[in-house]
């Protein structure tokens, strides 16, 4: 068994060159000595990665004339890498020099292992964990708070092992599950596709692991912004999307008219005491996608 197979390390850039930038940097300094890297520039309408490329020539850019969504723009690099393992990294990520062996390790012991993240803490907060591993998504609700999220990291989620859902933020994939399961549904275009991938690999008999002892730090939501009226839009046009395909028939019916008769009804009640006005039509425009579906 080679100790160090090669990775191909992924990230996607959308008119965040500079955030970019410091990723690779970051990137630059660990200690794995196996690893390609690959950006791709995800059709940045004013600020692409290309003032990059000379001072990384260790990097391999791909150039995508539109945007694709997180999954699109992923899956361009995944067709080109060559690496044993597939690690996709969000852009506004950095990563401690050691954290790379823990999760190649973890795959390597484990061949069942299809898909792996590890533990995520918050990049701005002082030791706050966002990710610890997660639990099935709520039949009711579409959600699944991860284990952890917001709290401090006092050694609590130290202990690795099997989870429900990897974090999108970092995962790193086996070459069998892109055999068998394929790349990510990219019509997801942002939000919920990487849980889709995860559950369609957990369908085709692979495990998910948690491994506690890497851990990459996570600036959240650059590029569409941690409160945006277009991330309300993907959040709730793809969580019903997420149920609808992966629940049964019954199970959607179900989280359908929750949503329906709750979420609603609350969702718009809570944008209007807090003054934001500008999710509501976002918010109904990614519930009326699931009833008469739409670019």
């Amino acid at each position: 068994m080679n100790a160090f197979p090669l990775v191909s390390i992924i990230a996607v850039n959308y008119n965040q060159p500079q955030v970019t930038k410091e990723f690779l940097d970051s990137v630059k300094n660990i200690s794995y000595p196996n690893v390609e890297v690959w950006i791709v520039d995800n059709g940045s309408p004013t600020a692409s990665v290309k003032p990059l490329v000379d001072d990384y020539p260790w990097v391999k850019f791909i150039f995508s004339e539109e945007n694709l969504g997180f999954a699109g723009g992923n899956n361009l690099a995944i067709k080109e890498a060559q690496g044993a393992y597939i690690l996709l990294l969000n852009n506004d990520t950095e990563v401690p020099v050691d954290f790379l062996q823990p999760l190649v390790q973890t795959m390597q012991q484990h061949p069942r292992i299809g898909m792996a993240s590890p533990k995520l803490k918050y990049f701005y907060e002082d030791n706050m964990i966002q990710y610890a591993g997660a639990p099935e998504i709520d039949v009711f609700t579409g959600r699944g708070e991860a284990f952890g999220k917001h709290q401090k990291d006092l050694g609590q989620f130290d202990k690795s092992g099997e989870t429900c859902y990897i974090h999108g933020a970092a995962v790193i994939v086996s070459r069998e599950v892109l055999a068998k399961t394929g790349l990510m549904d990219d019509s997801y275009f942002l939000y919920y596709e990487e849980l889709d991938w995860c559950k369609r690999c957990r369908n085709d008999g692979f495990l998910v692991w948690y491994v506690a002892e890497s851990t990459v730090l996570h600036k959240e939501s650059v590029s569409t912004g941690k409160g945006s009226p277009l991330k309300m839009y993907y959040m709730t046009r793809n969580r019903l999307k997420f149920m609808r395909k992966n629940f049964t028939t019954l199970q959607w019916l179900i989280s359908f008219s929750f949503f329906t008769l709750v979420s609603i009804p609350k969702n718009l009640l809570v944008f209007l005491k807090d003054k934001r006005f500008d999710y509501i039509k976002p918010f109904l425009r990614g519930y009326w996608w699931n009833i008469v579906p739409s670019k």
